[in-house]
């Protein structure tokens, strides 16, 4: 199921598709191991440059930043065939989804210049100092401080679940600048070297995953970042936030209808197999009724999202776009529960491994892996409570 599109349009798909037949990496090194969402390994970074020198990297953005003036529509149809062939065009996906975006929308000439083009040729990966022991969901809570002192900046507090610190060369990281105002009003965001002394990383081990480890405690002790690091105006980093989470979020509902489709795959693959009470899973009705609930799941969502897409080109108000994520991302994961619990014990068998997503993982882990999806880019409680008060209109 797709949009219809013009001539114009299927004519750059067809030059995408042919492109990406031609240069893409081999699937092992695609779904080879990472360290962190921001570890760039060297085919990595020379495949986001190889997509960069294309016009492929960023397709919507202007010539001058690698791109070829997509229009909205092309850019679906970019993110769609990526998202269909389980292509990354990074592996760094906050410095390209949300910092760079960011930089070029709120810098200085002298910061887009610094930053924007060594970040898309990937010379250079970023974490994002957005959520702190008290402050995540609700971020505007943010108690991590920088005070002006000449011409530097001293930051103390701390970050938590910032991935990929450890491995990052920089941080878009948000602070309180101004305590004594309402607490949306007082924020900054600061570009920080994480090389800078006081800046300390403390990773986070995963229990699902021991070599992959993307969560990080950041600990700021009187760190010194430079006032011409400052992005945006001074105590005006909340409209910031509010950019980057957008980008974040806003083709995530393509990833997550691609994830449910080949996890349904999966299922069917496994029908032929004897379940915990000895029968054959597909001629459990139960087991056909769950995969094609989460075929149809699949395609709601993509309905949905093309619907939000259409009134958006349209100039219209697309309330969808306020449910995709949240549809999306459990939908994965109970479609992941679903086939944990038809499997019974065998779901902890790599063997018997679901669809892959990043890695290699049994469908158990792949399950407790998708609680992932329910927590970045807006809690599912937190998506609840905007669809109710925003979309239908019920009081906070």
């Amino acid at each position: 199921m797709r949009l219809q599109y013009d001539d114009i349009d299927e004519a750059f798909r067809a030059e995408l598709v042919d492109w990406l037949d031609a240069n893409v990496p081999d699937r092992d090194l695609l779904e080879s191991p990472r360290l962190s969402s921001a570890h760039l390994p060297d085919w990595a970074r020379a495949w986001q440059r190889t997509l960069f020198d294309a016009g492929w990297l960023v397709p919507g953005w202007t010539p001058e930043y690698g791109g070829r003036n997509a229009t909205a529509t092309q850019q679906m149809i970019y993110f769609e065939e990526l998202s269909k062939r389980g292509i990354p065009r990074t592996l760094n996906p906050q410095a390209l989804g949300i910092i760079a975006p960011s930089i070029r929308d709120f810098g200085t000439d002298e910061q887009r210049e610094r930053f924007v083009l060594p970040t898309l040729r990937a010379e250079i990966s970023w974490c994002l100092g957005m959520s702190e022991p008290g402050a995540g969901s609700d971020l505007a809570s943010l108690t991590t401080r920088a005070v002006l002192d000449g011409d530097d900046f001293v930051v103390n507090g701390q970050k938590v679940w910032t991935s990929g610190a450890h491995h990052a060369d920089w941080c878009l990281c948000f602070v309180r600048t101004d305590p004594d105002v309402p607490k949306h009003k007082g924020i900054s965001a600061l570009i920080v070297d994480m090389t800078t002394p006081g800046v300390e990383c403390r990773p986070f081990p995963e229990l699902t995953e021991p070599d992959f480890c993307d969560f990080n405690e950041v600990f700021f002790t009187d760190a010194r970042v430079p006032r011409a690091n400052l992005l945006g105006a001074l105590h005006q980093g909340w409209p910031i936030t509010q950019g980057s989470l957008a980008h974040e979020r806003a083709m995530l509902w393509i990833d997550y209808a691609h994830l449910i489709q080949r996890a349904v795959q999966a299922m069917q693959a496994l029908a032929d197999r004897v379940g915990p009470d000895g029968r054959r899973l597909g001629d459990d009705a139960h087991f056909r009724d769950a995969v094609a609930s989460f075929h149809v799941d699949a395609v709601a969502l993509t309905a949905m999202g093309y619907r939000g897409f259409s009134k958006f080109m349209k100039g219209r108000s697309s309330p969808e776009h306020s449910l995709l994520k949240l549809f999306g991302s459990e939908s994965v994961q109970q479609c992941l529960l679903a086939a944990t619990e038809f499997l019974g014990a065998d779901a902890l068998d790599r063997d018997h491994a679901g669809p892959r997503m990043w890695r290699e993982g049994s469908w158990l882990i792949q399950y407790l892996r998708s609680f992932s999806g329910t927590i970045p880019g807006g809690t599912s409680e937190i998506q609840r409570n905007i669809i109710a008060e925003r979309v239908l209109g019920l009081p906070r």
